[in-house]
C-alpha cells in the first residue's frame, strides 16, 4: 500500500480497489466542478447582463448561482473523499449531499427570476 498519495487520510486506509471505480469517482468530481463552474459563469452572466429584472431580485439570484459556485466544488471534494473511503473498505456509499446542494440553488434562483420577472 502506497501512503505517500495525498489525502493521507484517503490513501491510507483500507486497500485500493479496482481502479474502474476510483476512475468513476474521479469523473464524478470533475463533473461537479465543470457545474460550478458553470454556476459561477451564469451568476456572472446574470448579473452582467441587461434582462428587464428587478435589479434586487436579479441581483440576489446572481449571488446565489455565486455562492453555489463556490460551495459545490468543496462539497464534491468530500464527497470524492467519503466515497474513495467507501470503496476502500469494500462498504456502501455514501449519499450526494453536493446534489442537495446544486438542487436547493437551482431552485432558489428560479422562483428569485420568476419573481424578477412579474415585478
Amino acid at each position: 500500500m502506497i501512503t505517500s498519495r495525498f489525502p493521507r487520510s484517503v490513501y491510507g486506509a483500507g486497500s485500493d480497489p479496482d481502479p474502474r471505480f476510483s476512475m468513476a469517482n474521479e469523473r464524478t468530481f470533475l463533473a461537479w466542478n465543470r457545474t460550478a463552474l458553470a454556476l459561477l459563469a451564469g451568476g456572472v452572466a446574470l448579473e452582467a447582463s441587461g434582462l428587464d429584472l428587478h435589479a434586487g431580485l436579479k441581483f440576489a439570484a446572481s449571488l446565489v448561482l455565486m455562492g453555489g459556485g463556490l460551495t459545490i466544488p468543496v462539497l464534491a471534494w468530500i464527497e470524492w473523499a467519503r466515497t474513495e473511503r467507501a470503496l476502500r473498505f469494500n462498504s456502501a456509499l455514501p449519499a450526494s449531499r453536493t446534489a442537495l446542494m446544486l438542487v436547493g440553488t437551482i431552485l432558489v434562483v428560479g422562483i428569485l427570476v420568476t419573481l424578477g420577472i412579474i415585478f
